[in-house]
């Protein structure tokens, strides 16, 4: 419980932050002091501070690239694949993953929101998505220090493991690969046939792609297709309940703001509840908070949670092929032929 009341006033003083400083999109700022919230102030710090330089890793390559990238349909293949596929075998196997995992996000962010919207500001995109991650951070290590002195003082704290990296993994090398084909193929379809939520479809691709190199096995098809379903049916659910609030609010901050801390604790308790389904909970959580973090509460609705479902089935849509292929080839590979059998057999 405590762990959860830290959530709820991470994400309402990243709120406050990021309506502060001006960003444009202040649930990306809730989502920023959410997920980094991990109790123990050490790996909290740490982990906001690699978030941090992830985006602006990310923000930089993407104001490099992008411009032109934008106006070069192989040019946009090339980058969305080859950064996309670089930041997953970097979150897969680096000491400082969780960086490597923001510099592939925003530049996959940036470029395909570019591609979406050509009229898109390229440089004021990246500086308010700086600004969203900074808010959310600075919130989440506040309310973590205060913790730390206070509350968590009761009992011993349990110190975070030590990161450790993989090094040349084979693996892992093809798994990103295979994202990487997949956030390619995403600036060619948007050309052919003008697939909705591009931007968002990408983020689905990449985060279902991180799984535990361990598990990943000759295609990754199991811990992929697991991670796509929890993320679908938390989308579900936590749009559900917002669209609840919304309906009840009709309109009235305060109502929404309440709903948002009840979606937080819910969300959060589930995460912190059976590990098969830690990700269902943090889903149900970030929808939560796209439909009631609007940048105004005037403005609330329902839209951004239908579009974010959405993006989940583009992104199922474009890599599930891919992977199901892979699976497929590599399961026939192994199989052994006949004269082995044979030779077995007698």
């Amino acid at each position: 419980m405590s762990d959860e009341l830290e959530c709820v006033a991470s994400v309402m003083l990243a709120i406050l932050f990021a309506h502060l400083v001006g960003a444009q999109m202040v649930s990306w700022a809730a989502f920023s002091a959410f997920v980094l919230m991990k109790g123990h102030i050490a790996e909290t710090l740490l982990r906001g501070v690699l978030r941090i330089v992830g985006t602006v890793a990310g923000a930089g390559l993407a104001l490099l690239v992008v411009p032109w990238a934008a106006s070069s349909l192989p040019l946009a293949m090339i980058g969305a694949g080859l950064v996309g596929a670089g930041g997953l075998y970097g979150a897969l196997t680096a000491k400082r993953s969780y960086a490597w995992l923001l510099f592939g996000l925003t530049f996959e962010m940036i470029l395909l929101d570019k591609l979406a919207r050509p009229v898109l500001n390229t440089s004021s995109f990246a500086t308010t998505r700086l600004l969203e991650v900074v808010a959310g951070t600075a919130a989440c290590v506040i309310v973590s220090l205060i913790s730390t002195w206070t509350v968590r003082r009761r009992w011993t704290p349990n110190p975070p493991l030590p990161p450790t990296r993989i090094g040349w993994h084979a693996e892992a090398a093809r798994h990103s690969l295979l994202g990487g084909a997949a956030l390619a193929l995403l600036p060619l379809l948007h050309r052919l046939v003008a697939i909705p939520e591009l931007a968002q479809a990408g983020i689905t691709i990449m985060a279902v792609m991180i799984v535990p190199v361990a598990g990943i096995g000759p295609s990754g098809l199991g811990p992929v297709r697991r991670k796509l379903t929890h993320r679908l049916l938390g989308c579900v659910a936590g749009g559900a309940l917002a669209a609840a609030v919304l309906f009840l609010a009709q309109g009235e901050a305060t109502v929404l703001i309440a709903g948002t801390c009840l979606g937080i604790v819910i969300g959060r308790h589930i995460e912190n509840g059976n590990q098969a389904v830690t990700y269902l909970g943090l889903q149900f959580t970030l929808a939560i908070l796209v439909v009631l973090v609007p940048d105004s509460y005037a403005d609330a609705r329902i839209e951004p949670g239908l579009q974010r479902l959405v993006s989940v089935f583009v992104g199922m849509a474009v890599l599930y092929p891919l992977l199901l292929v892979w699976h497929l080839s590599a399961r026939k590979a192994l199989k052994p032929t006949g004269s082995l059998g044979s030779a077995s057999s007698e």
